[in-house]
Formats: structure tokens, C-alpha cells, sequence
């Protein structure tokens, strides 16, 4: 007999979302409003202690250029990002239409190129050591040696005595910083590249390995800041094209749009640092201390849009491009109001780097098929890889711990919210019990996820003072945050599902049966009877028929 399919929970009535959005947009833009307030009425002193810059954007602003990510690399694309990237699309343009067969050769000597003359002949030689000592090291197929390996290079980048080497290489502190996080990215590439090697069942040539492994690490768009795409997902794809003799649609109409999208945001984000001082305003306790409560709950807010708008711009132009060449590139980053919990957080913001996790770290170390003390594990692992490669600070180890210790608090909850027990306890119809459980989520994660999104993290933001925490989350202003959980949730009962997220869902589940199948990994990987199970660091899961965890569809990958 087949099992009874539970209808889903109506959605909420409209007069509850339209109450919801009016409370959070009204919130968010007067906490805004206040903020802009204070900036302006302590401009000349802010102006004196951080500089700001003279405003190019809005007649009579000046500009807050104390955000360093922002300010470093709106600097190197004035200086040359810009004009080499639109050098990259044209030769690959050309070369699509002349010399398809041999596109990638030349995509391959333009980022060599492109590379030596950014980070001079010495940066290069940095990242072809590194490259070399991967690529040899991943000849013996022992995932735990190239591990080893990895994490040997990644830590010559924290040698002081190597930092002040390189550094006299160049005239300027940010030639230096650009070597450092382009080897940064690269390191990234050099794991997937040796792990998707060691699980292949058949080795090509190491003549032709070698060369993809360049083409792979020296790929113009994504060299210095990613997004993050795994070496099979970027061979595949280029591989089609190349063996094909084929060139990539051009459609002109979504370039346009695309190259829209993101000076619309550039724009935005510009805006933002010319009406609020909010990075300056962060670094001195004393303007924290004497914010008013919807100033403080403004600045919390605007940093962590700021930092949204931020990545929109860093990865989209990079992804645009990288789409020009046939490539899929991670979706761009999930607004961060929308963002209920620490799951969805890690999820959606930067795709690539959960998705690099997941088939890295995560799944191979069994993920949550092995029970709870593999789950909690694998995501502490995972968390410990991010913190040691953003450079193991302790601020960085604080961050990543509370990060560890609230999704598994959270994976804890909402296994018991989604118990048959808890659901006849607390809602009285099992049938709701999935709506109720992400609500309750929503309001228990958001007094928490705001103060950690403020912390310094990956994301380089600074953590608001205790007694800052303690004036918003007395106040109004993160009440009202609230509100913003319950209408605009993706995955939420009562609301259909977007395409993304179900494209999402198919590519977890290639993800998940490709690394299922490797011979590297095959224990580890395979599904038991009653399945994955959910994961706290995978992607979004589904319901089966019976009411269990299908074996998901979390996107395989980045």
C-alpha cells in the first residue's frame, strides 16, 4: 500500500506577509535613515580620524574608504582588472570564432600573461612552485598526502620571514596583498585539482594533465578573487566547447542585462559608503557607545547588506565572463535579510566556497551518513580549513567556533521540531510541524545571526561590542528583524520553489552520486537504506513521500 502523501501547509494569509514586509522594509530604512543621521553629525570628526575621501558619486558626500576589500580592489580595477578582463573576453571571443580547437591554449598563455605582468615575474614563479609541488605530489594518488601538501603551501603564506621577502618585491603594500590572495585562491584550485584526481578511475596523459591543470589555475576571471570552481566542473565544460570545435553563444541581450545588473549594484554600494560612515563608525568604540539604539540596529544592518552588495559586484563581473566562455559559475550570493539560520547563511552567500567544502571536507568525511559525531565533526573540520586559510587569527577561531557550535545547536533544534513528538506537543497537527519548525528557527536564529554576521569572519567584518549587542537586542530594531524571516524564506512551506533552488537541488544530487561512485572514496560516500539524512553544511533537502529525508538534493557543485 502506498504511503499517504501529506498535503503541504497553507501559505500564510496575505494581510500577515503584507504586515511582515511593510515592518521590515519600514525597519531596515529607517534604521538606515538614523544612521545617516549620526554620519552626518559627526562627519568632521569621522572626516579627521579615518580620512575619508573626497565624493565623486554624490554632490556634496564625501566617502568612507575604510573598507579595505572594497577599497583594494575598486583600486585595482581602475588600475588594470578592468581593462584586462575586457581584454580576456575579447581574445576569447576571437578565438572562439578563428581557433575553437585551440581557445584554451590561448585563454591559457592570455592568464599567464596577464598574471606575470600584475604580480611580476617573481609572483608568478610563486604560483607555478606551488602548482608544481601539487601536481607532483598528487601524482601518488594519496588523498591525506596531498592534504599534507596543501596544507604545508597554505602555511608558508602566515612565515613572517617569507611575508617581508616578498614584500620587497614590489613598491606598494597592494601589489604585495595581491600575490598573497591570488595564491590564497590558487591554493584552493590545487586541492580540487589533486583530490579529483586522486578519485579518477583512468589517468590521462601528464602532458595533457599538467596543461589543464594551468588552464585551470591561471584562468584570467577567477584567478585573484574566485567565485570557486572545482577542476572537473572546469574541465568539463571547457572540454565540450574545445573537443566540439564550437564557440559559445554570444546573447547579446543577457550580456546587457548581466553588465546592467552589476553597475546597478557597483552603484548601490558606492551610495552606501558615501551616505553612511558605517565602516569608520565600527572602528571606534566611542561612536558605538553613543549611537542611538535604530542607529546601532542601522549599522548592524549595513554592514552585512554593504558586504552582499560588495560580492554581487567582486564575483559577479568574474562570473559574467567566466558564462561568456561556456562556463557555469555558482549562483551570486543570497541577500542576507533573507537568511533565517546558519545553514541557509553558509548555503547561499559565497556557493562556491560551500560547495568546494562539501566535496572536499564535508562528504568525504562521512557527512552526517555516520551519525551525529561525524556530522558535528565534519563541520568542525570544515570550519577549521576556513579559519586556517583565512590565516588562523584568534579572532578568526572565535568566529569560526561560535559559527561550529550554532549549526550544530541548530541541526539539534530542528531535528527536534521535525520529531513526530515535539510536533503533536507544540502544533498539535504533524502536517505543520515543518512550517513551525523553520518559524520557530527564524525567531530563536536571528537574535544570534545578526551579532555573529557583524563578527570577523571569511567576510573580514568586525564584531560589535558587548554592550552594543545588548542596546539592540533590548531595543525595537532587531524585533522588527524578525518580520523579514517569515515572508521572504526560500524553501519555506507555503511558498513555491524557485527554479534556482531546484536547480540547486539536481546538482547536489549529481554531486553527491559522482564522489558516491569514486573508487578514492567509496565507503564514505554511499547512502545507507534510509538515506543521507540531513546535512547541516549541504544543500537544501527534500521530504519523500513517507515523511524521511530523500537522499537530497543539495547541489553538487561547486
Amino acid at each position: 500500500m502506498a504511503p499517504q502523501q501529506t498535503a503541504p501547509p497553507a501559505p500564510l494569509p496575505r494581510w500577515e506577509m503584507s504586515l511582515y514586509w511593510l515592518l521590515s522594509l519600514g525597519s531596515h530604512f529607517y534604521s538606515f535613515f538614523e544612521l545617516h543621521k549620526f554620519s552626518r553629525e559627526y562627519e568632521e570628526r569621522i572626516g579627521r580620524e579615518f580620512e575619508l575621501e573626497r565624493g565623486f558619486l554624490i554632490w556634496g558626500f564625501r566617502k568612507d574608504p575604510t573598507d579595505f576589500e572594497w577599497s583594494f580592489w575598486s583600486e585595482w580595477a581602475r588600475k588594470s582588472l578592468l581593462w584586462s578582463f575586457l581584454g580576456h573576453a575579447v581574445i576569447s571571443r576571437l578565438s572562439g570564432l578563428f581557433a575553437p580547437r585551440a581557445r584554451v591554449a590561448v585563454l591559457t598563455a592570455y592568464g599567464l600573461a596577464a598574471a606575470c605582468h600584475l604580480l611580476g615575474i617573481r609572483g608568478l614563479a610563486v604560483v607555478l612552485l606551488h602548482m608544481g609541488v601539487s601536481f607532483s605530489v598528487a601524482q601518488l594518488r594519496k588523498p591525506a598526502l596531498c592534504w599534507a601538501s596543501a596544507l604545508m603551501l597554505l602555511s608558508t603564506l602566515h612565515l613572517d620571514f617569507l611575508g617581508e621577502l616578498q614584500r620587497g618585491w614590489y613598491e606598494t603594500e597592494a601589489e604585495y596583498y595581491l600575490l598573497l590572495f591570488s595564491v590564497a585562491v590558487c591554493s584552493l584550485r590545487s586541492i580540487s585539482y589533486s583530490l579529483d584526481h586522486c578519485c579518477r578511475h583512468l589517468v590521462v596523459g601528464r602532458f595533457t594533465d599538467i596543461f589543464w591543470l594551468t588552464a585551470y589555475t591561471f584562468y584570467h576571471p577567477l584567478f585573484y578573487n574566485g567565485p570557486i570552481i572545482s577542476f572537473q566542473d572546469f574541465t568539463q565544460h571547457l572540454q565540450s566547447t574545445s573537443d566540439g570545435g564550437t564557440s559559445p553563444k554570444l546573447d547579446l541581450l543577457a550580456l546587457l542585462r548581466s553588465a546592467g545588473r552589476i553597475l546597478a549594484w557597483w552603484l548601490l554600494a558606492e551610495t552606501l559608503v558615501h551616505l553612511m560612515y558605517m565602516h569608520a563608525i565600527q572602528n571606534n568604540e566611542t561612536y558605538l557607545q553613543i549611537l542611538p539604539p535604530w542607529a546601532l540596529g542601522g549599522l548592524a544592518l549595513a554592514l552585512v547588506q554593504f558586504f552582499y552588495v560588495k560580492y554581487l559586484v567582486l564575483f559577479g563581473l568574474p562570473a559574467l565572463l567566466a558564462r561568456l566562455d561556456g562556463l557555469e559559475p555558482p549562483p551570486q550570493p543570497r541577500c542576507v535579510s533573507t537568511m533565517y539560520s546558519f545553514t541557509g547563511m553558509w548555503r547561499h552567500f559565497d556557493v562556491g566556497l560551500y560547495r568546494w567544502l562539501l566535496r572536499y571536507i564535508y562528504l568525504p568525511l562521512g557527512g552526517s551518513r555516520k551519525g551525529r559525531l561525524h556530522t558535528a565533526l565534519s563541520t568542525c573540520l570544515a570550519f577549521a580549513f576556513v579559519c586556517f586559510w583565512h590565516g588562523g587569527h584568534d579572532y578568526l577561531r572565535n568566529w569560526a567556533l561560535m559559527n561550529w557550535a550554532s549549526l550544530t545547536v541548530e541541526a539539534a533544534t530542528r531535528t527536534l521540531l521535525s520529531s513526530s513528538h515535539a510536533s503533536v506537543a507544540i502544533v498539535g497537527d504533524r502536517r505543520k510541524s515543518s512550517l513551525v519548525a523553520n518559524q520557530l528557527l527564524a525567531e530563536l536564529s536571528t537574535p544570534v545571526l545578526l551579532p555573529l554576521c557583524s563578527c570577523p569572519s571569511s567576510l573580514g567584518l568586525p564584531a560589535l561590542p558587548v554592550p552594543a549587542h545588548e542596546k539592540t537586542s533590548s531595543g525595537i530594531p532587531l524585533g522588527l528583524l524578525h518580520c523579514h524571516a517569515h515572508p521572504v524564506q526560500p524553501g519555506l512551506p507555503g511558498r513555491e520553489p524557485r527554479r534556482q533552488d531546484l536547480l540547486e537541488a539536481r546538482l547536489h544530487s549529481r554531486l553527491v552520486h559522482s564522489i558516491s561512485t569514486s573508487t578514492a572514496v567509496p565507503v564514505l560516500l554511499r547512502t545507507n537504506r534510509t538515506g543521507m539524512g540531513q546535512e547541516i553544511l549541504s544543500g537544501p533537502t527534500i521530504h519523500g513521500p513517507s515523511g524521511g529525508f530523500a537522499p537530497g538534493p543539495p547541489w553538487s557543485r561547486m
